[in-house]
């Protein structure tokens, strides 16, 4: 008998007294939540779901729930999901501060769009919100300033081939390897003779002397050869993401959430080692999401500020989580890995919202709470015309500390919203765990968030 929390489609089929075949086309066109599945591909429900499954089969016969409308079942929804699995598939592929939990977004896409709608996310971050849109079976589209999130987004949303998947593994095994070797090298840990490791692609940046042992930068050189060796852009996306998720690990960086610097016990051998398994890691989970996301179901994601108006496909529902005002700074915080990468971190920095550093200056110029409320009123006036008359945008938030008094983002977000023709239809509140870390301690802990749903009352189409 399966335990609770993990029944098989027959067996949430006689639960809800239905053929599996109905529960399977109720699947099929998104009338029910699709489930996470095992390793194996095999549908596993929730209780949760097995409930929501159960008062579907009750319904009336066109399909349609008689016992609320897809707001109030938002509204009656336990939004803590305190227990909830949260890094599953390739939600964990990289680390990525004040991201929301995927259960989130999964709850608002299935109520508030249908199978085949354009979900995007304006903040897309490290693409939590796409992952969630593609296996609802929904064309997932991003924006984000921030070049390292476009790269994490679309490394998370990649499909890739076996002959793709080969390729990592093997790199992953070189890795390994080479890692074993030094380890075993007696501090004979050079890579390079001096001539070859002035040609082998070292950023010529003050930060990569400043945050990393020599060794450690010997290491990162030569798996950044090794990468840029692999034959495909799809390979290159996915061993890129592996790569950049330990860097900060490999520095003098205290963490991604911390910016100070301090020496780590880092050994011969263990930036290749932390490679391995990063893309090891990597590579498993995205040949898990390939399998389970049809190709028709596309993701697009654009480099773009969305303060500058820009050009993207027409939107069915907008799902995000806007940076918090002065909560974090993610151009100094990625700083080190945008540097590895090649990326042009000054330009993200000069248009980076919400920066702690923006926000912590002195004298007039320092931003303000009116500063994030202008912000995201040119949000939502170029929203209106993106996003479909009468569709749904749902924002994610908590408050901030300004000038040691509290900001309500909410109220903020709601009223830039009012301004623009947006009505707002409903508003959740739920509690973080204790145990997250927070961004910035000096501004005090984030400790719950409101989730705003916002109707497009002025839309163009």
């Amino acid at each position: 008998m399966a335990r609770g929390g993990s029944l098989s489609t027959a067996q949430v089929a006689r639960r809800a007294g239905v053929h599996r075949d109905t529960l399977l086309r109720w699947l099929r066109e998104g009338r029910v939540p699709e489930p996470h599945r095992d390793r194996n591909g095999w549908r596993r429900f929730t209780d949760q779901e097995v409930a929501r499954i159960e008062r579907f089969a009750k319904s009336g016969q066109d399909g349609t729930p008689v016992e609320s409308t897809s707001l109030e079942r938002l509204r009656s929804l336990d939004w803590n999901f305190a227990d909830a699995k949260t890094d599953y598939l390739t939600h964990g592929l990289h680390p990525y501060p004040a991201k929301f939990i995927p259960q989130i977004p999964n709850a608002l896409i299935q109520e508030l769009s249908s199978v085949g709608d354009a979900v995007g996310d304006v903040f897309c971050g490290s693409g939590t919100t796409l992952v969630e849109a593609l296996l609802l079976k929904r064309h997932a589209v991003g924006i984000d300033a921030n070049p390292l999130a476009c790269l994490i987004s679309r490394a998370k949303t990649t499909h890739v081939t076996e002959e793709d998947t080969a390729a990592l593994r093997e790199l992953a095994m070189r890795a390994a390897a080479l890692s074993e070797q030094l380890g075993r090298a007696d501090g004979q840990r050079s890579l390079f003779s001096p001539a070859e490791f002035l040609g082998a692609g070292a950023p010529d940046n003050d930060a990569i002397r400043f945050w990393f042992e020599p060794a450690v930068v010997e290491e990162l050189v030569r798996i950044r050869a090794w990468t840029s060796e692999l034959p495909t852009d799809r390979a290159r996306l996915v061993a890129d993401a592996a790569f950049s998720a330990i860097v900060v690990a490999v520095s003098r960086q205290d963490s991604d959430t911390r910016y100070v610097r301090r020496r780590k016990a880092i050994r011969p051998g263990d930036a290749l080692s932390r490679f391995s398994r990063s893309l090891t890691n990597a590579t498993r989970a995205v040949a898990e999401l390939t399998a389970l996301v049809e190709p028709r179901f596309r993701r697009r994601v654009h480099h773009a500020d969305v303060l500058s108006a820009p050009v993207v496909e027409p939107l069915d529902l907008v799902v995000c989580s806007p940076p918090y005002p002065n909560a974090y700074s993610y151009h100094l915080y990625h700083m080190t890995r945008m540097v590895w990468l090649g990326m042009d971190q000054p330009s993200f920095k000069a248009v980076e919202i919400g920066s702690h550093r923006k926000y912590s200056r002195k004298g007039p110029g320092a931003a303000t709470g009116a500063t994030f409320s202008k912000e995201m009123s040119l949000v939502f006036r170029w929203l209106r015309n993106c996003l479909r008359r009468d569709g749904y945008a749902c924002f994610v938030v908590g408050d901030s500390t300004i000038r040691g008094q509290r900001f309500d983002n909410a109220d903020a977000i709601s009223n830039a919203a009012a301004d623009q023709g947006f009505v707002e239809e409903a508003r959740m509140r739920r509690r973080l765990l204790d145990t997250r870390k927070a961004f910035n301690p000096s501004i005090g802990k984030v400790k719950q968030e409101r989730i705003v749903i916002l109707r497009n009352g002025g839309g163009q189409r």
